[in-house]
């Protein structure tokens, strides 16, 4: 069983940046993919960037270019770097695990933490 705990969230001006943490306990991270999710008020949530055990990397249409997603297998750490972020930004950000191919499909993923949320002011 996976662990998972998000920080990093907080209030941040329009074309600001901030950087989330998703801190993980148990055995074996580094062979996980990690996603991180994001959830708006009334909203479905949403995939926003995912990396797998290789380092491969994904992201949504709409953060590609801003949000950078990276680990750090000996922190057992994911991060989400997020630039020149938009009030479209603004909701619950979330990480979650799955060793599943298909790494932007919400039903892969079996361990989730229980999120951070992130509000753009404009």
């Amino acid at each position: 069983q996976v662990q998972l705990v998000e920080s990093g969230g907080g209030l941040v001006q329009a074309g600001g940046s901030l950087r989330l943490s998703c801190a993980a306990s148990g055995r074996a991270f580094s062979d996980y993919t990690v996603g991180w999710f994001r959830q708006a008020p009334g909203q479905e949530r949403t995939f926003v960037a995912a990396i797998t055990s290789s380092t491969a990397t994904y992201y949504a249409d709409s953060v590609k270019g801003r949000f950078t997603i990276s680990r750090d297998n000996a922190k057992n750490t994911v991060y989400l770097q997020m630039n020149r972020v938009t009030a479209e930004d603004t909701a619950v950000y979330s990480c979650a695990v799955t060793k599943a191919p298909i790494v932007m499909l919400i039903p892969s993923y079996y361990y989730w933490g229980q999120g951070t949320q992130v509000t753009v002011s404009s």
